[in-house]
C-alpha cells in the first residue's frame, strides 16, 4: 500500500475508533505501516493487528471495518 493508501486507511480507522482510543490506534497503524514499508509486514502481524484494532473500535463499526481489513490484508503473505 502506498503512502496515500496508508493515509486513507488511517483516517478511515481513526474515524471509527472509540473516543479516547485514537492515539493507541494511530500508534498500532503507524507501526504496521512502518513494517510494510520495510517489507517486514507478515501474516503474523495481520493476525496480531486485527484483535488489537477490533478492541479499539466502536462496536457498531466492527462489521464495516472487518470487511475493509479483510480486503486490506488479502494481498499480504502472497509474496
Amino acid at each position: 500500500m502506498d503512502k496515500q493508501g496508508q493515509e486513507m486507511f488511517l483516517d478511515f480507522i481513526l474515524q471509527r475508533v472509540q473516543e479516547g482510543k485514537e492515539d493507541e490506534a494511530r500508534e498500532i497503524l503507524l507501526e504496521n505501516f512502518k513494517k510494510q514499508d520495510e517489507g517486514n509486514f507478515s501474516q503474523e502481524d495481520i493476525q496480531a493487528f486485527v484483535p488489537k484494532m477490533m478492541s479499539l473500535l466502536k462496536p457498531e463499526k466492527l462489521t464495516e471495518v472487518q470487511a475493509v481489513v479483510k480486503n486490506f490484508s488479502g494481498g499480504f503473505g502472497n509474496k
